[in-house]
């Protein structure tokens, strides 16, 4: 079993309004896993993922990174695809590597092998607002891939997506994470799109971001048509339905 990359210990976040997001908080994120942080709104998913980034400070408890390297090697993938609209797609890609410092012709070659990575190197040029919404997104995904990130954060990428787009981006990603041997944290609301994806699932409370169940996916399975319809999918969907059906009910009154 591969070490952790990072672990979260007794993780406590609680908002200005007096809202615990997370309460005794604990995993741990191995290398190289596709991990799904699945639960209801407001259970504590995407604040686990800005805590995991930097983006904010847990209240009580302690991140631990294996290498400090790595919690400054991390791409972040929003629900929205949060592109600059007036900068065409190669300048929205080139934009991390830009902050970094890394000029534009020096940043090229690996701009262009991203686009590629994402299907996007014949767009280069185009400006977000002449994108369909997968498109958009390929090009934001690429934006967090060009740093050739150890970590890839992705908060509920493809919600706002129709489901054969969301099929065909997750057939995708997975081949990018297989190209370029990622660590993926990846949230979503989706039981089939968690199954299909993950080498393990998480499923999470409504409150406090408790964990009720965690799934262990064989990532030797090929993830493809066949594995999406077969018997083993159902069962692993059925437990995951489970787990999310006993997380709402501890909301209830």
């Amino acid at each position: 079993m591969a070490q952790p990359l990072v672990s979260l210990r007794g993780i406590g976040k609680v908002f200005a309004n007096g809202v615990a997001a997370l309460e005794n908080f604990d995993f741990d994120l191995r290398e190289g896993e596709f991990l799904t942080l699945l639960g209801p709104s407001g259970c504590g998913k995407s604040t686990a993922l800005r805590l995991i980034a930097g983006l904010a400070t847990p209240n009580v408890g302690a991140i631990d990174w294996r290498e400090a390297s790595a919690a400054h090697n991390i791409g972040f993938v929003f629900q929205e695809a949060t592109l600059l609209p007036w900068a065409d797609v190669f300048a929205n890609v080139y934009l991390p590597l830009r902050l970094a410092g890394k000029t534009r012709e020096a940043a090229a070659p690996l701009v262009r092998e991203t686009l590629a990575l994402v299907g996007l190197r014949e767009f280069e040029t185009a400006l977000p607002r002449q994108l369909s919404g997968g498109m958009k997104m390929r090009a934001a995904i690429a934006r967090a891939l060009v740093t050739r990130p150890t970590l890839l954060l992705m908060d509920e990428p493809f919600a706002a997506l129709d489901e054969v787009t969301r099929f065909r981006l997750g057939d995708d990603l997975l081949a990018m994470k297989q190209s370029l041997d990622t660590t993926i944290v990846f949230v979503t609301h989706s039981i089939y799109e968690s199954v299909y994806l993950s080498t393990r699932i998480l499923a999470l409370s409504a409150r406090g971001g408790t964990i009720v169940d965690t799934i262990d996916i064989d990532p030797a399975i090929a993830r493809d048509e066949e594995f999406r319809t077969s018997p083993q999918f159902a069962q692993l969907c059925r437990r995951a339905s489970a787990a999310l059906r006993g997380a709402y009910g501890e909301a209830s009154p």
